[in-house]
């Protein structure tokens, strides 16, 4: 009959075929549960207005932790970022928090005890899709599973945040098709066009599936070890932190290189004393802000897990003043150690799902970090990388003494590409945000706006979160600044 007749081949393919299907969405709904969707958190009121998952990947010995967050405005088609904190060492919770993210600590109404958390208008996330990856290990709640694994360095760091990146990807297949960024500020400078040189490269040898690389973020970057220091100097003279004098002696004496001088040079040694005597108390994260003891426990060790954070805000006072109340109003550094409290909390590593044990203390930066600085310069990649078709965006705050904006101006200038776009003022509701200028390569198609935030420190969203996001948002989606 022909009913109990064999199975055609042609039925046997088809069959086969769609085994294969079954399996691969059973594999990819498997993955899709590799994170963990978090709808609530410790110290914030009601549900997040936002799809917030957690979770790790690993990579070698390490398990990379992250936080995502969807697209509040159109996840199917906005971009999706890869963002990571500078440091080295601190966790991408301090720029989702403090930078870039849909929350802020509320700083006002402190009674002790866990902090309260708030929504925050002017995310990056309203626009874009942003991975926050703790990288490299042993930032934020990032882990080795061996002693071995805890060491790191420039080098491992970008293989590893590159490898994180093609995994998560991988195991979160819808988002593959959306135009590609990789973002960071302040030490990640070192990190961010590597990565995007890593997944460039990788698209070019034909891997599959192919990213949809656009282009790449960089936020107060450091980018030259050498170029940076120098330009403290010449930064510090604009700033009128140094006399003209002493300015002349510096370039005279030190002929314009203040890093690894001759102890024979003298004249020099004794004019960066001088120098280091007019600048030794203001601080560089931004020098009209007040000088402030610390941005983080420094010694998390001495006391316990549980009570650090807490000793420290108690003590944690502005250098030279006995006002605590004056410390509390106007020092950066109280809004930092919320979130060491906040970060510490039992409550939320159960809400974010961090794995029990695996990081004794959290800390906003982990100033004990085994790390090895052995990249220290990166202009050679943003060369390559001017070769390709891709749009960049350099942003650096104006008072910021870390990476001072003359080391960043010099090294963009240094590309050779060409000026389309004069310096001008940029607006936000009518006043000037700050400066811009726009460059690019007819030959590639490649494109970079450098861009100031007027009266910014150490990093510019930490500042002005408003206008910083206005600028990100014009930039994203092509829109002149």
């Amino acid at each position: 009959m022909a009913g109990s007749a064999a199975p055609s081949n042609h039925h046997k393919r088809i069959a086969n075929f769609s085994l294969v299907i079954l399996a691969l969405l059973s594999l990819s709904a498997r993955r899709a549960f590799g994170g963990h969707v978090v709808k609530f958190l410790p110290g914030y009121r009601g549900q997040l207005p936002f799809h917030l998952e957690t979770g790790y990947v690993s990579v070698d010995d390490s398990e990379l932790f992250y936080y995502f967050i969807e697209s509040q405005g159109n996840p199917s088609q906005d971009p999706i970022f890869l963002w990571l904190t500078g440091g080295p060492g601190c966790s991408a919770f301090s720029g989702l928090i403090y930078e870039i993210g849909p929350m802020q600590f509320d700083i006002h109404n402190y009674p002790g005890g866990l902090p309260s958390l708030l929504p925050w208008e002017d995310a990056w996330t309203k626009t874009a899709s942003i991975i926050f990856v703790d990288s490299p290990v042993g930032s934020g709640y990032s882990y080795s599973r061996t002693q071995a694994g805890w060491p790191s360095s420039d080098t491992l760091a970008v293989e590893q945040a590159f490898q994180f990146l093609v995994k998560w990807l991988l195991e979160h297949p819808k988002y593959i098709p959306l135009e590609l960024f990789i973002g960071g500020d302040s030490y990640a400078g070192m990190f961010v066009p590597l990565i995007t040189k890593k997944v460039l490269e990788r698209n070019i040898a034909g891997a599959v599936p192919s990213f949809n690389l656009k282009g790449y973020l960089l936020g107060s970057p450091t980018t030259d070890e050498a170029l940076n220091s120098n330009s403290k100097i010449v930064f510090a003279h604009r700033m009128a932190l140094i006399s003209d004098e002493l300015y002349e002696r510096l370039k005279v004496s030190c002929n314009k290189s203040y890093v690894d001088v001759e102890p024979s040079n003298t004249e020099c040694t004794e004019a960066l004393e001088a120098y280091d005597l007019c600048v030794q108390d203001v601080w560089t994260s931004d020098i009209l802000e007040p000088n402030c003891a610390f941005a983080s426990p420094r010694n998390p060790e001495s006391t316990s897990a549980a009570t650090a954070p807490r000793r420290f805000l108690r003590n944690s006072l502005l250098v030279g003043s006995p006002d605590r109340n004056v410390q509390l109003e106007r020092c950066r550094t109280y809004n930092y150690t919320m979130s060491d409290i906040w970060a510490n909390n039992p409550r939320v590593i159960e809400a974010l799902h961090v794995r029990n044990g695996t990081v004794p203390q959290w800390a906003r930066c982990n100033l004990s970090l085994s790390y090895t600085q052995d990249i220290q310069s990166v202009i050679y990649v943003h060369k390559y990388l001017t070769k390709h078709d891709l749009t960049v965006l350099v942003q650096t705050g104006d008072l910021d003494m870390v990476v001072p904006y003359v080391a960043t101006r010099a090294w963009v200038q240094e590309l050779g590409l060409d000026v389309d776009s004069n310096w001008r003022p940029w607006l936000v509701d009518g006043q000037v945000a700050g400066y811009t200028e726009e460059y690019d390569s007819d030959a590639s198609g490649y494109r970079l706006v450098y861009a100031t935030v007027k009266g910014a420190g150490h990093t510019a969203p930490a500042y002005y979160r408003k206008e910083c996001y206005q600028m990100f948002d014009r930039w994203v989606h092509t829109y002149p600044l």
